[in-house]
């Protein structure tokens, strides 16, 4: 039933959006360590880039440390965790240093693509990295390989000026969360420069970046504005507003909760239709906020604008099987509850 009171609005809500599996595993083997270990568990970085979820595991008893000779003396023996974005070969090496007990939560479709950049150096071609400067995952990346194996190549300028010392002894590898077509678009230029240039034997943009960016290519055409649940410094999320805007929202925003979002603007402009997603290390409980704050000021339609099913479980490690999670834990894991 509509309400006079209220006018009308269209939220078209992109599925797949929000945790994906790599998020959802590490979220879990903190809540997991914490459960067998007992607090405080230390997590080297954010787990994920999401303060609601890391305020969640704060509350649960989580300490996040941003390198391991933070962690006090007294507390050598309980466990730190890395975090799902991966880490340089070094870091797990200054844990044996210190010994300490470590748990390594990085995504496994990273620890792939670190699995590939290595087999391009085994087979003798430098590596080009596709990413972005300063992400804890590029971060990780370059740290597999000796320095100066690996070339980082950001923008279409790069490949256009990179000159190689052995250009027909090239491989690359990209990051997990970029825009697929921006990718592509600096590929081919390399492509075009280097024809030997070898490509990873499985692709390095994960099924979720693409699943989130095609949703939001299909619901973006004619939408007033284009919300994106995420952080600032989140990758994946950050790529979602310009895919928005690049399919044809009006407007597209990053925010991390309903008050982030420009009421005024808003109330005060004609909006018919919204879109609406969130990126992978958002979970859904802020969604459902926002819908609610939607919905406290129009009249609001909800229409599902879903392009894939996900249905990807990755296990986590044996060390942590035998612990059991109850029903509000796994909420929590999941993105559906407070801590």
């Amino acid at each position: 039933m509509t309400n006079p009171s209220k006018p009308p609005l269209a939220i078209r809500l992109c599925g797949p959006r929000g945790f994906c599996a790599g998020v959802d595993r590490a979220i879990q083997i903190v809540v997991l360590a914490l459960k067998k270990y007992g607090a405080p568990v230390y997590v080297r970085h954010e787990i994920v880039h999401n303060r609601y979820v890391v305020e969640g595991l704060q509350a649960r008893g989580a300490v996040f440390v941003e390198e391991l000779d933070e962690i006090p003396a007294e507390h050598q023996q309980q466990p730190v965790i890395f975090s799902a974005h991966g880490v340089p070969k070094s870091v797990p090496e200054d844990a044996r240093v210190r010994n300490l007990f470590y748990l390594d939560a990085t995504c496994p479709l990273v620890s792939k693509v670190h699995k590939q950049a290595m087999r391009h150096q085994r087979l003798g071609r430098h590596v080009i990295l596709i990413g972005h400067a300063g992400h804890p995952e590029v971060i990780g990346t370059m740290g597999q390989l000796p320095q100066g194996a690996v070339s980082l190549v950001e923008t279409v300028e790069d490949a256009q000026n990179y000159a190689p010392a052995d250009p027909d002894n090239l491989g690359f590898v990209t990051q997990t969360t970029l825009s697929v077509e921006d990718t592509a678009g600096i590929v081919d230029i390399l492509r075009s420069r280097f024809s030997n240039m070898m490509a990873p034997s499985a692709e390095s943009i994960c099924y979720a970046t693409t699943n989130r960016q095609d949703a939001v290519k299909a619901a973006a055409p004619g939408c007033d504005l284009f919300l994106v649940v995420g952080a600032p410094n989140s990758s994946n999320s950050r790529r979602l507003v310009e895919v928005a805007l690049r399919a044809g929202a009006k407007n597209s925003l990053l925010v991390q909760r309903a008050e982030e979002i420009p009421w005024q603007v808003i109330d005060g402009r004609e909006i018919h239709t919204i879109g609406l997603s969130a990126g992978a290390s958002a979970p859904q409980i802020i969604v459902d906020e926002i819908i609610d704050a939607f919905r406290a000021r129009f009249d609001v339609t909800v229409e599902l604008a879903e392009t894939a099913i996900e249905n990807e479980n990755f296990p986590v490690m044996s060390d942590l099987r035998d612990v059991e999670l109850t029903s509000a834990d796994m909420a929590f894991v999941n993105g559906h509850a407070d801590s």
